[in-house]
C-alpha cells in the first residue's frame, strides 16, 4: 500500500477564555494523500456517528460566462445517481442505514455531507464516493433540478432583503466572478443542461482540489480498512487556475428598486477583504461595536432604540477567498428611509473620528472570545470548521490562535480599520422600496 501521508501533523486544543474555564477539542491529524487530498481525522467516541465533510475547492466564482448557477447545480445533482443507483435508491439505501447526505455550493466552495452510524460506514461512505467521483446526472433529474432551481429564483424576486443584497453584490462586484448569485440567474439556469453539469465535474471533482474531514467514532482501524483505500484509488488530475479579478474600491453610488413593499430594505457598503487578510480580526472586533453585537451595537442603539427608525439593522463583513465586503443591512419605514441612510452615514463618521471607548473594545473581545466554543458544539460544526480552516490556510493551530488574535487588537487598530474600510466615497447604497413614498422619485 502506498504512504498516506507527505506530511502529518497532530494538534490537541485548549482554549482558555475569560471566565477562566477551557474547552479542548479532541486531536486533530492531517494527511496529505499521494494524489493530492488533503484529510483531516479527528476522533470523539462519545457517540456512534461519525459525520465527514468533502470541501471541492470550485464554487459560483468558477461559473463559465453565460452558465451562471453551474457549480451549484452540479452540486445539487450529485446524488441524483451513480454508479448503477438511481437517487431514490440513493436515499432509500442511506435512509435504511439512518444515514443522511447533502451537497452544496457557495461562491468558493462545494460541500458534500455524510453523517453516519459507524457500524454502517463500510456501506455509507461507498455510496458517497460514488456520488462524488462517478456521479451519472440523468438527464430528466437533472431537468428537474433545473426547474427546482428556476422557481426557488422567481420565489427569492418576491423578497425584498434577497433583492437588494444581489443588486448590492452585482453592484460591487460589477461583472466579476463574485458579482452573480451563487444559484444563478432566470436567464442563465434556463441555459444549463446535463452536459456542462458532467464537463463542470470533470473539470473540477479531483482529489487534488479536495479536502476531507472525518470527525466522530473513528478509530486507525477503520481508516485503514474502509475510508483509505477508497480516498487513495481517486485518481489525480490537472485542475485550473483561477484567474478571475477582484473589485477595486469604485466612486460611490445608489441603485434604487422599485416594489410595492411597506418598508424599505436598504444595503450600505463596499469593498472589504480577503480571509486570510491580517486585517480580518481587528474588522471583526471593529464590527461587534459597530453593527455586529446585535443590541448593543452602535447601530441598533442610536438606529432603532434612540432614533426609533429602524425594524432591525446590523453590520458584518464577509471574507471570502478573494474577495469580501463590508455591509450594513436596515429595514425601515418607507417614509424614514433617506433618514435613516442619512443616520447610518453619521455613525459611520464617529467610528471614523474617534477611538472607541475601553468598555466597547473590552465587550467586543470578551464576547467574540466567549462565544468561539459555540463553533465546535456538535459533529457537523467541527467537521465545517476545520474544512474551513484547511480551505482558508489558517493552519490547525488556529483554534488556539484565535483568542490571542482577537485580544491583541487595539483600540487604534479599530479607528485603523474603520478608517479603511468604512470609506463614505466607496459606499454602494441600494435601496428597494416604494419609492414614491419613500421620495425617493
Amino acid at each position: 500500500m502506498r504512504r498516506l501521508l507527505l506530511s502529518a501533523c497532530l494538534v490537541v486544543c485548549s482554549i482558555a477564555i475569560f471566565s477562566g474555564s477551557a474547552f479542548s477539542l479532541p486531536p486533530i491529524q492531517r494527511f496529505v494523500l499521494d494524489n493530492g487530498l488533503v484529510l483531516l481525522i479527528s476522533e470523539e467516541h462519545s457517540l456512534p456517528f461519525i459525520t465527514f465533510q468533502f470541501i471541492v475547492k470550485t464554487g459560483s466564482k468558477d461559473d463559465p460566462p453565460g452558465q451562471e448557477g453551474l457549480a451549484s447545480l452540479s452540486a445539487s445533482s450529485l446524488p441524483l445517481g451513480c454508479a448503477g443507483r438511481t437517487t431514490q435508491q440513493i436515499h432509500e439505501e442511506l435512509d435504511f442505514m439512518g444515514a443522511a447526505i447533502s451537497s452544496g455550493a457557495n461562491e468558493d466552495y462545494t460541500a458534500i455531507s455524510l453523517r453516519a452510524l459507524r457500524k454502517n460506514v463500510d456501506r455509507a461512505f461507498p455510496i458517497v464516493m460514488d456520488i462524488l467521483t462517478v456521479p451519472t446526472f440523468p438527464v430528466q433529474e437533472v431537468k428537474k433540478e433545473i426547474s427546482r432551481t428556476l422557481g426557488a429564483i422567481q420565489s427569492s424576486e418576491d423578497q425584498p432583503g434577497v433583492v437588494a443584497e444581489k443588486a448590492f453584490e452585482k453592484a460591487l462586484y460589477n461583472g466579476g466572478p463574485y458579482g452573480h448569485p451563487t444559484e444563478g440567474t432566470r436567464e442563465s439556469v434556463a441555459k444549463l443542461n446535463r452536459e456542462m453539469v458532467s464537463a463542470f465535474h470533470r473539470t473540477y471533482y479531483h482529489p487534488n482540489n479536495t479536502i476531507v474531514v472525518v470527525v466522530g467514532d473513528v478509530d486507525d482501524g477503520l481508516l485503514k480498512k474502509e475510508i483509505r483505500p477508497m480516498l487513495e484509488k481517486w485518481q489525480r488530475k490537472a485542475v485550473p487556475q483561477w484567474k478571475g479579478r477582484t473589485p477595486s474600491p469604485g466612486k460611490g453610488r445608489t441603485v434604487k428598486i422599485d416594489k410595492p413593499v411597506t418598508q424599505s430594505n436598504i444595503v450600505i457598503g463596499s469593498t472589504g477583504m480577503s480571509r486570510d487578510n491580517p486585517d480580518y480580526y481587528a474588522a471583526q472586533v471593529m464590527n461587534y461595536i459597530f453593527g455586529g453585537g446585535s443590541l448593543s451595537s452602535r447601530l441598533m442603539e442610536d438606529i432603532r432604540n434612540k432614533r426609533g427608525l429602524a425594524y432591525s439593522v446590523s453590520s458584518y463583513f464577509q471574507a471570502q477567498k478573494n474577495s469580501g465586503s463590508f455591509e450594513v443591512l436596515l429595514q425601515t419605514k418607507t417614509a424614514s428611509t433617506n433618514e435613516s441612510i442619512a443616520a447610518v452615514m453619521e455613525d459611520v463618521g464617529v467610528i471614523r473620528a474617534e477611538l472607541v471607548s475601553q468598555a466597547e473594545i473590552e465587550d467586543a473581545k470578551k464576547y467574540l472570545v466567549g462565544s468561539f466554543p459555540q463553533r465546535f458544539s456538535s459533529q457537523s460544526k467541527i467537521t465545517s470548521f476545520f474544512g474551513q480552516v484547511e480551505y482558508y490556510g489558517l493552519g490547525l493551530e488556529y483554534p488556539k490562535e484565535y483568542p490571542s488574535l482577537i485580544n491583541s487588537v487595539t483600540r487604534e487598530d479599530v479607528l485603523r480599520i474603520a478608517r479603511t474600510y468604512l470609506n463614505p466615497d466607496c459606499f454602494i447604497t441600494v435601496v428597494v422600496s416604494d419609492l414614491e413614498a419613500a421620495q425617493g422619485k
